[in-house]
């Protein structure tokens, strides 16, 4: 299979998750995707271990993250190794970079300096909170950033504290959003020939992330309510939510009250009508509550099945991956090391059916200096 983005060439200077994530990302479409990194220590997720697990001198999340790219090491104040950059550059078609905003314009290499190299490239900045105001010069961290952005009062019930998502969406979001405005830059240069300077932030990426929030908060002037139990979505009404069984839990996503209590014949719930949905929220919840805890989920999956109701078992990773709707999409992948394999998962996109899959490992530091350094001499 022809990649789609073969014959392309990404420089990712990055760190932690959104640069590297966005170069991920590309690397599966058939990017060649070069890490720049510094001889000593290389980029600084290759010490961000999850859960204090590691491959050899790097993190796990390093490998998991970087896979299929190569690593190019240069000394940005030696000059010698600055001209062997400026080629690097001149050849390139996008650069990738998520230091703090004046970090890459201090080494020289700010999106002005580069197209001096190369009017072409399609210069991707990210940044945590933009490129002005009081917060630019703050830590760019994906904790830090849904805490400013009001995502951690989104989740949880009415009562609770404030409780961020247990991932780095920040980061995981604003990566991929990195790669549709580099594929649309790219589109734009094959017509124009022009290359593009490409702007992003965590804080924007997670703003644009709860659209619905912000929306019915400017016409409203009301901060969305959780209910007071089994919330998922504040702004929706009941039965959405997560449900206790007898041995288990159960997601209801939206649906007509009477349609559901068709499947559930809880008494209590015949009293409500639709309109009661929002108004009489909390109550309706608590009702529900009680009467699903009287059997069990694959109990209530079945009676609801007739009328294709939107409701699904709560699992875990383990029970997911015992699923037959899992092991069908083959999400699984190898990763192979010189000493050992690592299980990860694949790019989640199939064109005409095909599966991206590649079993190259993250780039030992500084591996692919010399070949790539050979490739611009000749």
């Amino acid at each position: 299979m022809q990649l789609p983005l073969k014959g392309i060439t990404v420089l990712e200077f990055s760190q932690y998750l959104s640069g590297p994530c966005a170069g991920l990302r590309l690397a599966d479409l058939g990017a060649r995707v070069i890490k720049i990194e510094r001889p000593l220590g290389g980029e600084a997720g290759r010490r961000l271990a999850i859960k204090d697990m590691w491959v050899g001198d790097d993190s796990l999340l390093f490998h998991t993250i970087n896979r299929n790219k190569e690593s190019f090491t240069t000394d940005f104040d030696d000059a010698n190794d600055r001209l062997w950059l400026n080629k690097l550059i001149a050849k390139a078609d996008v650069i990738i970079e998520n230091f703090r905003p004046g970090v890459m314009d201090r080494k020289g290499l700010g999106y002005e300096a580069v197209r001096q190299l190369n009017s072409a490239i399609v210069y991707t900045s990210i940044t945590g909170y933009g490129n002005q105001g009081p917060w630019k010069d703050k830590p760019g961290q994906d904790l830090l950033v849904q805490s400013l952005s009001g995502l951690a009062h989104t989740s949880g019930n009415g009562e609770d504290d404030f409780l961020p998502f247990g991932l780095a969406m920040g980061d995981y979001l604003c990566g991929n959003q990195a790669v549709q405005a580099i594929l649309a830059a790219l589109i734009r240069r094959k017509r124009t020939g022009k290359g593009s300077l490409l702007q992003l932030s965590l804080l924007e990426s997670l703003i644009d992330f709860q659209f619905e929030f912000f929306t019915t908060y400017f016409h409203s002037g009301a901060l969305p309510k959780r209910s007071a139990a089994n919330n998922a979505h504040a702004l929706l009404s009941a039965p959405y939510g997560i449900y206790q069984t007898k041995d288990g839990y159960l997601a209801v996503a939206m649906m007509p009250l009477s349609k559901l209590n068709e499947a559930i014949a809880c008494v209590m719930l015949e009293s409500f009508d639709e309109q009661d949905a929002f108004t009489k929220r909390d109550e309706i919840k608590a009702i529900l509550q009680q009467h699903l805890l009287q059997h069990t989920t694959a109990y209530w999956l079945e009676k609801g099945r007739p009328l294709d109701l939107w409701i699904a078992q709560v699992m875990n990773w383990r029970q997911l991956m015992e699923m037959k709707g899992y092991t069908d999409l083959k999400m699984e992948q190898w990763i192979q090391l010189a000493d050992r394999k690592i299980k990860t998962t694949r790019c989640p996109i199939r064109i005409n059916g095909q599966y991206f899959l590649s079993t190259t490992p993250a780039p030992v530091l500084g591996a692919d200096t010399q070949c790539i350094k050979s490739e611009l001499a000749s």
